[in-house]
């Protein structure tokens, strides 16, 4: 009974999980949206190289890491560092904001999933991505 109960928990879970994801609008707009994608644009400039030499890598969260410091010179580490800090900064409020936007801030962490997968999708040839398996490289 315990396992049947279990089942349909997490059934409901997926299911809702899809829901969500499929009636949020990922699309709204909102100013303080446009304020964090401009933000995220102008640093991208910055991280595309670090992506490129496999420093960094796109996480399963929706996120980024540096996975790999003894890619980048040891003078240019902080600045990563930093960087990678203000990314995962402005992702997570984006994530807040577009679930605000749609009236339901307590469907962020779907959309950040939903996210995680576009970003991975997205990534270019030679990037770093993580899965439930671990870090491939695309």
């Amino acid at each position: 009974m315990k396992k049947i109960l279990l089942g349909l928990m997490l059934l409901g879970t997926l299911i809702g999980s899809q829901f969500v994801a499929a009636a949020a609008d990922l699309e709204v707009n909102t100013p303080a949206i446009t304020a964090i994608k401009n933000s995220m644009q102008a640093r991208h400039t910055q991280l595309g190289p670090f992506y490129s030499s496999g420093a960094i890598g796109l996480t399963k969260d929706g996120l980024i890491t540096v996975k790999d410091a003894n890619a980048v010179p040891l003078a240019q580490r902080g600045a990563l560092t930093g960087l990678v800090k203000d990314e995962n900064a402005d992702r997570s409020k984006l994530y807040k904001e577009i679930a605000v936007a749609n009236g339901h801030p307590e469907w962020q962490a779907e959309i950040q999933s939903t996210f995680a997968g576009r970003w991975i999708d997205k990534a270019q040839s030679g990037w770093w991505v993580q899965d439930a398996g671990g870090w491939t490289q695309k």
